[in-house]
């Protein structure tokens, strides 16, 4: 259970603990993660695969999007043969960009009030975005910073 100093604590403008649930909280982390410097530590070994199946699992709107491929680095080849083996890690790279998703789904489900009415506006084109969909410019570290900065705005009511 976390802490209210721990649920404090943010990443990237989103609630560490949240995101961590997204990925399957502590029962599939193995481990509590409280704090942007717990992620990071976790991130660093690998989120266990199982992470990126609890989080494909609850997904409502883009469990079949190819963009979410995109979005975590893995094809959803490569997802299925993973599944057997739900407990090797994940490299570093995916296990950042899972967690960069998750932490962008969390910040989204916040500001739009519902999962699915985040991954609704992920999978649309947006205005703030020059009518791009939020998921595809998921792939690359520049476009994660658009997808963040238009969500901040958008939660303080800047629209443009």
């Amino acid at each position: 259970m976390a802490t209210a100093h721990g649920r404090a604590m943010e990443a990237g403008g989103t609630d560490v603990q949240r995101v961590a649930d997204l990925l399957g909280g502590t029962r599939v982390l193995r481990q509590p993660v409280r704090t942007a410097l717990d992620a990071h530590e976790m991130l660093v070994k690998g989120l266990p695969g199982g992470a990126l199946e609890h989080l494909v699992g609850h997904l409502v709107v883009l469990k079949r999007s190819t963009s979410f491929e995109k979005a975590v680095g893995m094809s959803l080849r490569t997802f299925q043969r993973r599944r057997d083996d739900p407990a090797r890690p994940l490299s570093q790279e995916q296990s950042g960009r899972t967690w960069k998703f998750a932490e962008i789904l969390a910040k989204a489900t916040v500001v739009f009030g519902s999962q699915e009415a985040a991954e609704q506006w992920l999978d649309r084109p947006a205005v703030g975005l020059d009518q791009r969909r939020p998921i595809d410019l998921l792939s690359t570290p520049a476009g994660v910073e658009l997808v963040e900065e238009l969500l901040t705005r958008l939660e303080h009511g800047v629209y443009v």
